[in-house]
């Protein structure tokens, strides 16, 4: 069956912590385990476990494996989102990508990409995702 497009959109609230740090020359490695509870369109919780480095200036990059469970547009299940995210002092990308495959429940066979906003300390997200229909 054709997969049709949907947008999902809401706001969620994050908790880190953070695990372990190392500094070699100048770059800080750490890792951090994450916690996020989404409102709207998507409600759900997940965790997350991320890496990063950060040079002295403040330049990075992390990447992420989260795992999300809940309803989306009212469909009970789980999926995974995998992060990949850089940043230099004028300039950032982040993708987020559901990971194929990895839908559960109601939600097997979800693919998408999903993009935050951080508002005044608010996060939002658009998640643009497909489902057989």
């Amino acid at each position: 069956m054709k997969n049709h497009q949907l947008t999902a959109q809401g706001t969620f609230e994050v908790k880190l912590t953070p695990e372990g740090e190392d500094k070699v020359g100048g770059i800080i490695f750490g890792k951090y385990s994450v916690e996020k509870k989404f409102r709207g369109d998507l409600e759900a919780a997940s965790t997350v476990d991320m890496l990063s480095a950060t040079s002295d200036d403040g330049s990075g990059a992390y990447v992420a494996i989260e795992r999300v469970n809940g309803t989306l547009h009212g469909r009970s299940g789980s999926f995974v989102l995998m992060h990949n995210g850089t940043r230099t002092k004028t300039s950032q990308q982040l993708t987020i990508t559901a990971v194929p495959g990895c839908g559960a429940g109601e939600l097997v066979g979800l693919e998408g990409t999903m993009t935050i906003n951080i508002v005044e300390g608010e996060h939002f997200y658009d998640f643009e995702y497909s489902l057989p229909k």
